[in-house]
């Protein structure tokens, strides 16, 4: 017997506004990025777990202005230059680690050229242990704007949306299961539709019950 050829259909992580469920959990979030640019403040900083929809908010305010969008990790001096052309700059996956100099020189630009600037971390940024004391002092007159854990409709569309993207038909039922028992966590439901697709076309088994079942124990 010939093995089977499984054939992956790329998956594309599509980020459109319509696409965007709200509900509590986001809402607050939702509403300030769907505002600009009628903020409070120029700077704003969304924070929640990984696989929260931070990066999809960033999306929806890129299609509303012009945009540089940086994953702190690879910030650096050309990105104060490049700043220079846009009117946001949106820092994704900000921690502690970041250069602390280079991100008071973001700031200020920000500030000094009525500019905005959108900083998305895990953490409320006030909370980060930063030694610079003018830093420390810009962090704290910003916005602060958390997304909560999902509800079980948030769980649902997440699930869907991320099958529908990776070309996955399922039915009802087996969302329902997966809503019962998979841990309320953003990451936790990341992980499992990153592995429950990876584990199909391995084994090249369909969408069934009993492989749900299966990843459900790896995550």
């Amino acid at each position: 017997m010939t093995d089977q050829l499984i054939l992956k259909f790329p998956s594309s992580k599509a980020y459109y506004k319509e696409d965007y469920y709200v509900s509590p959990s986001n809402q607050e979030a939702y509403d300030l990025i769907n505002g600009w640019p009628k903020w409070v403040k120029r700077i704003v900083n969304i924070f929640g777990p990984s696989g929260s929809g931070k990066t999809h908010l960033a999306s929806i305010l890129k299609g509303k202005t012009s945009v540089l969008i940086v994953d702190s990790k690879t910030l650096d001096e050309k990105t104060f230059f490049n700043f220079k052309t846009k009117e946001t700059l949106i820092i994704e996956n900000l921690n502690e680690k970041v250069s602390e100099n280079l991100l008071f020189s973001l700031w200020n630009a920000a500030l000094q050229d009525n500019k905005y600037l959108l900083i998305t971390s895990e953490k409320a940024i006030n909370t980060y242990q930063f030694k610079l004391p003018d830093l420390k002092s810009r962090v704290s007159s910003s916005v602060f704007v958390g997304i909560k854990l999902p509800s079980d409709d948030l769980i649902s569309v997440i699930l869907t949306k991320n099958f529908s993207d990776r070309q996955i038909k399922v039915e009802k039922k087996h969302i329902e299961y997966i809503i019962k028992r998979i841990d309320r966590s953003y990451e936790k439901i990341s992980q499992f539709i990153l592995i429950l697709d990876k584990y199909s076309l391995k084994k090249g088994s369909p969408f069934s019950l009993k492989l749900i079942k299966e990843v459900l124990e790896m995550v």
